[in-house]
């Protein structure tokens, strides 16, 4: 009976311990995380990659959410490839969109396997979770969850135009289509999965949405996370800056395998998920209030 007593405690302390539904769940996160790195080393245009474009499919579909692909070919250092940016909309109150956004792609390593938990893993687990929050939430604005492809230099250092293939062409569509007006903002997210977690602000991205969500973590007790030192940082948000969208990037550098064979399972964590999807979410209320939405 003791043992029976002290089991359903447990039982119910994990309970307690689950996030409330319509909440961001860094486990579940985690749990995508694992499948995601269990495709391997998913460099622009492999096979892997396309199994996680399925992946990614399988999980947001059921939840209501329009996936639809972004197709292209990119010239690259080591030739033409074949990329794909993988969108998923929520419709809201209004067209206007706020998008969500993370690479999915790992860097290309032939000396090693790079599985990339925390660069390309941990912002595709996000935004998969993320996905299930926002469909269970009243939004005034469509809500975009955009996997970019091609993220990673094909060359081992970050050069020229070696870089962001994905971002670069999503913008240059919707300029082409003129729908860059639809846009009202970027939230980016980059290698956010870091056990030892330590953000930046990045010094090109929008002032008044760095400031919303750094308030947001200090709220919420998270400012020893999101700290107020300041690095210049170049990422996926640029092209959406240079469009003259307001856009920030949330991303830790201060990553000790970045770009190493040991970005592994083992070297992030659900909590470091779970404080990026708190932080974020607790701002969103605030962003859209900035962006002129009416509750």
């Amino acid at each position: 009976m003791i043992r029976l007593a002290c089991l359903a405690l447990a039982l119910a302390g994990i309970v307690a311990l689950a996030a409330a539904p319509g909440a961001f769940d860094g486990g579940r996160a985690y749990g995508d995380l694992r499948q995601i790195v269990a495709f391997g080393p998913r460099p622009a245009g492999s096979a892997a990659l396309k199994m996680m474009r399925k992946y990614i499919r399988q999980q947001l579909t059921p939840l209501g959410v329009q996936v639809s692909e972004q197709a292209f070919e990119a010239s690259t250092p080591v030739g033409r490839l074949k990329m794909v940016n993988v969108m998923g909309a929520i419709p809201g109150a209004r067209p206007e969109r706020l998008i969500f956004a993370g690479h999915y792609d790992t860097k290309l390593y032939r000396e090693f396997p790079f599985v990339g938990a925390n660069d390309g893993g941990s912002s595709a687990a996000f935004l998969i979770e993320l996905a299930r929050v926002l469909t269970a939430r009243k939004n005034p604005f469509t809500m975009e969850l955009l996997f970019l492809d091609g993220e990673e230099a094909t060359l081992p250092d970050w050069t020229g135009n070696d870089h962001t293939y994905g971002s670069r062409h999503y913008v240059d569509a919707a300029r082409q289509a003129g729908t860059l007006g639809q846009i009202k903002a970027l939230i980016l997210v980059d290698m956010i999965g870091d056990r030892d977690l330590r953000i930046r602000r990045e010094e090109a991205s929008t002032r008044w949405l760095t400031d919303l969500i750094w308030a947001a973590a200090r709220r919420d007790g998270h400012g020893a996370v999101f700290v107020d030192e300041t690095t210049p940082i170049e990422d996926d948000h640029v092209p959406f800056l240079q469009a003259g969208i307001p856009a920030v990037d949330i991303i830790d550098l201060e990553y000790a395998p970045w770009h190493t064979a040991g970005d592994t399972l083992d070297k992030v964590s659900a909590r470091s998920l779970q404080t990026v999807g708190d932080v974020v979410l607790a701002a969103l209320p605030q962003i859209e209030a900035r962006l002129g939405a009416k509750r």
